[in-house]
């Protein structure tokens, strides 16, 4: 008779090894999605505050570049303004990437203010300063149409919360030279390729006649995708110059550290 044991025993080694591939694999699995799950924990909640956290850092840094030590503006270089205002000084356009203004909206929170920079480059600008200006469009204050863009998430996610805004919300503008206040409308859905909300005005040909002074803040949309873009659309209600102070409604943000 022919002693089976060997082969049982060789078997059993064989199952043992297999055992033995498979729970390293399935430790291997688990730990690759765990930090899978602590890379998106990371990335799209904790790095969206650290990162949002120093585009507030900046924001505050740089409206104190452009104030006196005592909180007022420096007058020198600047252009007469009538007492009644008039019409609002406009910047003169800046560099691509440079910060040339400051948006304040309370409505993503007491402390919410960050800077806007010149152009939609992903490496230069929205990826690393937050907010920027489509180049083709108007500046703050200017006749026509003041379009911005932002993620809604990573990368600080600036215009995370741009699906809750209520109409009659202020949206606050700050340059060296003045205030700019835009009172939020309404909001629509496009596709990537509906541009034309870019123009003069929006969804319009782009030669039609205006008198308007219109925000447009533009992000993706749904969350976590970019099958569509969701734009929020704001009007010019008033302005002032920044030595005159900020508008009452912004003082206790600004008094705050905002």
């Amino acid at each position: 008779m022919t002693d089976s044991r060997p082969q049982t025993r060789r078997r059993v080694r064989a199952q043992r090894k297999r055992l033995n591939i498979v729970g390293v694999l399935g430790e291997l699995l688990i730990t690759a999605g765990v930090l899978v799950f602590l890379f998106l924990g990371w990335q799209l909640w904790l790095n969206d505050f650290v990162v949002g956290e120093q585009h507030r850092d900046e924001a505050v840094k740089l409206t104190e570049s452009w104030d006196n030590g005592d909180g007022s503006v420096p007058t020198r270089d600047r252009p007469e303004v009538p007492e009644d205002y008039g019409d609002p000084i406009v910047p003169a356009v800046a560099k691509e990437a440079e910060q040339f203004a400051v948006m304040y909206i309370p409505r993503f929170g007491d402390d919410w203010v960050r800077t806007v920079s010149e152009g939609i480059s992903l490496s230069k600008v929205l990826n690393r300063n937050g907010i920027g200006r489509y180049p083709d469009t108007q500046l703050p204050g200017e006749v026509g149409n003041f379009a911005v863009a932002a993620h809604r998430t990573t990368y600080g996610a600036p215009f995370k919360q741009i699906a809750e805004l209520q109409v009659g919300d202020k949206i606050y503008v700050r340059t060296p030279d003045a205030y700019y206040t835009y009172v939020y409308r309404n909001t629509e859905y496009v596709w990537p390729t509906g541009v034309d909300v870019k123009n003069p005005l929006p969804q319009q040909p782009p030669e039609t006649p205006t008198t308007d002074r219109i925000l447009t803040m533009t992000a993706c949309h749904p969350m976590f995708s970019a099958a569509e873009r969701i734009i929020a659309y704001a009007v010019l209600e008033s302005w002032q110059p920044a030595d005159a102070g900020p508008p009452a409604e912004l003082e206790p943000i600004l008094k705050a550290g905002g």
